[in-house]
């Protein structure tokens, strides 16, 4: 079975850092973009960061700086390394992979930040 494994969501304080994991299981194939995307309540989803195969990046304006997308494809997996959190970074964060054969998307993880 083909899946998303997502884990690190939690509640910090501003100033603070959170790490999340998103790991990709099964026969996924060779895996090319690897993404974060995140929604805040009465807002549209928007991409975080996102990573390709080459290694090379993106970021949204409002993270650069603070956040870090990295991968490693002997793990299939994904993390997203987010530092001097503010309490405008409270949303629901989604992995998405893009594979020759799929495109994937995880669970969400909920990461709130108090002020």
């Amino acid at each position: 079975q083909v899946q998303l494994r997502e884990s690190g969501g939690g509640l910090v304080q501003a100033g603070g850092s959170l790490r999340l994991s998103c790991a990709a299981s099964g026969n996924i194939g060779s895996i090319n973009t690897m993404a974060w995307y995140r929604q805040a309540p009465g807002k549209q989803r928007e991409l975080v960061a996102r990573i390709r195969s080459g290694e090379s990046t993106n970021y949204a304006d409002s993270v650069k700086g603070r956040f870090t997308i990295s991968r490693d494809n002997a793990k299939n997996t994904v993390y997203l390394q987010m530092n001097s959190l503010k309490p405008e970074d409270t949303a629901v964060y989604q992995c998405s992979v893009s594979s020759t054969l799929y495109v994937l998307w995880g669970q969400g993880t909920q990461v709130t930040v108090s002020s």
